[in-house]
């Protein structure tokens, strides 16, 4: 046998090797995520050269500059139509540049920029040693209550890594609704999801409970991402491809050519169907949609009242944006298998949020219970499948997360020795004893009931009226008898501040520094704004209204 022949049994004649082509990044779209992730970098390496006096003050002015930067990005490419006639796929096809994820990256950069002021604050608590101290432990490797801790507080140190954590955590939640494929909104999930845990762990009182909550939020936070992954694999095994245009294309089979190794499991509806359910549920756990809300109430006890303030607001605002995505440019062919278990879904989430929140007697924890009765609000938009639902859970979203930035931030003034005075017996009186905050806590409570001349109303009004006009008018009907008890225990908060005796040795509600004082202030404009004329963020949350697929 001749070695020519020989060598003919392992090689084939091939062309001349094609050029491998570089990525193409479009980097002037993407410079939202890129800025916050920049100046993510420079927070770690303030920490790591910055002298520690120094540091608070330059990772405060590091991210507050980036923030402010990422936003004027957003404005200026919605400004030049890539949230309308210039919207499209950036990043090979990772990344959607149009109305919605632009409209979502600004709401997360606003109120990742409020709740950085709320991160910021130094003066509620008394100065210890005579250094300023703000809600984050001292060193938080330090265990609770050890000599180590003690002398961390007393050399005056903190926790100025709180700051990059942040950035980290929002540049996720910025690619998490505008991800175009799977692993990218994977990685997104864990960009954000992980800062979010060490976050949780990092009060300053009351340790032990924020490392309690810490822990559960982490290992039920690993469950969700494990379904979330599987259903990714699911999804791959039936679609051939993790592109969302490609998925949505095999769902509704249009695939001319289909490749031979796959034609086998292309088109095996039941790795679609539990593939996509298996995804929807990784949502619906970031969402706190019942019954994968169990996380919520305790980690938004345990977790500094900073933290719980923009975790409450910014990720719902990044995982409704990534569900609406998912279901309305992946699976619109699969609308009539999701919708009822959405109905169900949105159903659970509206009655049993405003039900256990009744029976609550910590003010956050209430709060929790109520995100919890807002995500089904919110689910019924998402119901509506119309491009009047796009819209109206993204006004919902934005205005809703200012809102419960403020609501926290109002939470924090409230004070006696032990902290934060959460407990609702303590708030009696509140209105007597200072009838500034609990007037400016009545308000936010006022728009979470969703009465008229408040953000609250003019949110509910637009996701009941899409969901109604999709053909889901019996889900209205629950969602306004959830919204009356929902009111009961709002209410019922507002009559304990105004119309109780003060307590002899109830709380003091300590003077905050103006960024608290900001936080509040715009929580209150926006509430008041986007109540008595909603029309100009409606009309902007309606040209934001269009997927680009």
């Amino acid at each position: 046998m001749s070695t020519a022949a020989v060598h003919s049994l392992w090689t084939t004649a091939a062309d001349p090797i094609a050029k491998i082509e570089a990525p193409k990044i479009e980097y002037g779209q993407l410079s939202p995520t890129l800025i916050v992730v920049g100046a993510a970098l420079v927070g770690v390496l303030v920490e790591a050269f910055v002298p520690r006096r120094s540091r608070y003050y330059a990772q405060v002015f590091v991210s507050v500059v980036a923030l402010c930067a990422a936003f004027a990005a957003v404005v200026a490419l919605a400004a030049d139509g890539y949230g309308t006639t210039k919207a499209h796929i950036a990043a090979m096809g990772a990344i959607a540049v149009d109305g919605p994820s632009l409209f979502l990256q600004g709401t997360i950069l606003l109120a990742g920029l409020v709740g950085l002021f709320t991160f910021a604050e130094r003066r509620l608590d008394p100065q210890a040693h005579g250094h300023h101290v703000d809600s984050f432990a001292a060193q938080a490797s330090a265990v609770p209550g050890s000599d180590s801790e003690k002398a961390a507080v007393k050399a005056g140190f903190t926790t100025t890594e709180v700051f990059p954590l942040l950035l980290f955590a929002i540049a996720g939640m910025l690619v998490f609704p505008s991800a175009n494929d799977l692993l990218t909104l994977f990685v997104a999930l864990e960009v954000f999801s992980l800062p979010l845990y060490l976050l949780c762990a990092l009060a300053r009182r009351k340790r032990l409970m924020s490392q309690e909550a810490a822990v559960k939020y982490f290992l039920l936070g690993a469950f969700a991402s494990a379904f979330t992954l599987f259903g990714i694999a699911l999804l791959y095994g039936y679609a051939g491809s993790v592109s969302y245009g490609t998925i949505a294309q095999v769902v509704e089979g249009k695939v001319a050519n289909v490749d031979p190794a796959l034609a086998n499991t292309m088109g095996n509806d039941v790795l679609l169907l539990i593939g996509a359910a298996m995804v929807v549920m990784g949502l619906l756990f970031k969402v706190g949609a019942v019954p994968f809300h169990m996380w919520t109430p305790d980690v938004y006890q345990g977790a500094p009242t900073p933290v719980t303030g923009f975790m409450a607001a910014a990720t719902k605002v990044a995982a409704f944006g990534a569900l609406l995505r998912l279901l309305y440019v992946v699976l619109p062919g699969l609308r009539w298998d999701w919708r009822p278990v959405m109905w169900g879904v949105a159903i659970l989430t509206m009655l049993g949020g405003a039900i256990v929140a009744i029976t609550q007697t910590d003010i956050k924890r209430l709060l929790a219970y109520s995100s919890i009765a807002h995500a089904g609000f919110i689910l019924a938009g998402v119901i509506a499948t119309s491009k009047d639902g796009v819209s109206s859970v993204l006004f919902y979203l934005a205005a809703y997360s200012f809102v419960t930035i403020g609501a926290f931030a109002v939470v924090t003034l409230v004070r006696d020795a032990g902290g934060e005075a959460t407990h609702l017996s303590k708030w009696a009186g509140l209105g007597r004893r200072s009838p500034l905050v609990a007037a400016v806590f009545a308000v936010f409570l006022l728009a979470f009931a969703g009465i008229p001349l408040t953000s609250g109303f003019a949110g509910k009004f637009a996701v009941f009226k899409a969901a109604a006009e999709g053909g889901a008018a019996p889900l209205v009907v629950i969602g306004v008898i959830s919204s009356a008890v929902a009111a009961f225990f709002y209410i019922r908060v507002i009559v304990l501040m105004f119309f109780s005796e003060p307590r002899p040795e109830g709380p003091t509600v300590a003077v905050p520094s103006p960024l608290t004082m900001t936080a509040i202030g715009v929580g209150v404009a926006v509430t008041i704004v986007l109540g008595v004329a909603p029309q100009y963020f409606l009309d902007l949350a309606n040209q934001a209204g269009v997927f680009v697929r």
